[in-house]
């Protein structure tokens, strides 16, 4: 059994030795003796928070950065990024995916809940890089129930590799939209989430378009037609809902379901204004999410804390919504058991996935309340150390082979360039 002892390292303010056996942190406390054959790990000078975990992205999209910008979501989408998508082979997906794990290691996330196409090679990535991954088995239509064949390609060759994956991997059927799934696909979707965990992760209310095509076409909110085809519940998580009425909300809070918010990507694509406070104060589980790297255009989760802190005090007119405990709180602990992780606190029991921030760094000084420091001032320099499942992944800001992994991205997004030109 892997065993690391992390010494003089300050959680919550108290100065502890961490000891983590196998994947779990197994004791905090003063001066404890390392076990026989333990790494040791000295952090003196260092706090140790939760990491980070994404509840919505599209990893490999990290190749379509600056890509398309300044653009109408569905022009975005339909005239640059699908036929550009459409022409990414698994080699690109692979170096992609590897370059965007390389960026959330860097910018402490340990979990990313991926919405993307050739998941067999982000999987590949997942695994050999150590952190975790939820991947969506992705529906998209070409006729009413009837899914893409690339997808039902897709998505079988990972269910049937299933039984191979670690323990880091979860596989989550993601129908991607109302409007690109029909009711008989989301339904179907449903069906099969509950071979998976009952999890599912779909795009809802995110544009004013959305909200208006589904009321010309259903007589409903997105939220009540899915509400009314049966696919809510609490291991629905729901990306953006940036439209969402006061019934909305209701349903959400009495479904128990998860919003993944993306105040980044939200605020740059003009899609709307997420109701944070008020669905906070309905009592709806908010996690928090980078969306992809064209859209937003990295994978910071301390970047979408502080926007999603601002954007929630906009929003209200309330200088007291969006508290830092609470986003933090989204990005950690409620985004890691929205996915069934005992993990976003270090306690023992819990999945070792955790931060070791420089304590000297200039942006978390001074240090009257860390957590705040964190949301409003912290960037990714003040990250020295990276540890997810117990293994260490960074250490003093360095991953092992990310030059190889920048490299390969660099040639992978010339690939890109070639298959956008006319």
């Amino acid at each position: 059994m892997n065993q690391l002892l992390i010494k003089n390292t300050h959680v919550n303010g108290a100065l502890v030795d961490v000891l983590i056996k196998g994947n779990r942190f197994a004791a905090l406390g003063a001066d404890l003796a390392a076990p026989d054959g333990a790494e040791t790990l000295d952090a003196a000078g260092m706090a140790m928070i939760p990491a980070f975990y994404n509840a919505h992205t599209h990893a490999a999209m990290s190749l379509l950065r600056g890509f398309a910008d300044d653009l109408d979501l569905f022009v975005w989408l339909n005239e640059y990024i699908w036929p550009t998508e459409a022409k990414l082979t698994p080699e690109d997906v692979y170096d992609g995916s590897r370059l965007a794990i390389l960026e959330m290691i860097k910018t402490g996330t340990v979990f990313f809940n991926d919405m993307y196409w050739g998941q067999a090679e982000t999987i590949r990535a997942v695994e050999e890089m150590g952190v975790r991954a939820a991947i969506g088995l992705l529906y998209i239509e070409s006729s009413p129930g009837v899914v893409l064949e690339r997808n039902e390609r897709d998505n079988a060759a990972i269910i049937a590799a299933r039984s191979s994956y670690s323990e880091r991997i979860m596989i989550i059927p993601a129908p991607h939209a109302i409007y690109t799934v029909s009711d008989l696909g989301l339904k179907r979707a449903w069906e099969e989430a509950q071979d998976f965990g009952g999890y599912l992760h779909i795009h809802a209310a995110e544009t004013q378009r959305e909200v208006d095509d589904c009321q010309q076409a259903h007589q409903a909110t997105p939220i009540a037609y899915l509400d009314r085809l049966g696919v809510l519940g609490p291991r629905t998580i729901l990306a953006h809902c940036c439209h969402l009425t006061d019934d909305d909300i209701a349903i959400l809070r009495e479904r128990d379901c998860v919003i993944a918010h993306n105040p980044c990507s939200n605020l740059k694509l003009v899609s709307g204004r997420f109701r944070f406070q008020a669905a906070a104060k309905a009592g709806i589980r908010i996690a928090l999410g980078t969306d992809g790297c064209s859209s937003n255009n990295n994978l910071s989760m301390l970047e979408e804390m502080k926007f999603a802190a601002l954007a929630a005090k906009d929003e209200a007119g309330d200088p007291t919504a969006g508290k830092a405990e609470d986003v933090f709180a989204a990005a950690t602990a409620v985004s890691a058991r929205a996915f069934g992780l005992e993990a976003g606190e270090i306690a023992p029991g819990q999945l070792a996935d955790c931060l070791l921030l420089d304590s000297d760094n200039s942006l978390l000084v001074a240090d009257h309340h860390l957590l705040a420091n964190v949301v409003y001032s912290a960037d990714s320099s003040c990250i020295d150390t990276v540890v997810c499942n117990g293994r260490v992944l960074m250490r003093h800001r360095v991953v092992p082979g990310e030059e190889d992994i920048i490299a390969r991205g660099k040639a992978a997004a010339r690939r890109v360039r070639e298959y956008a030109k006319p």
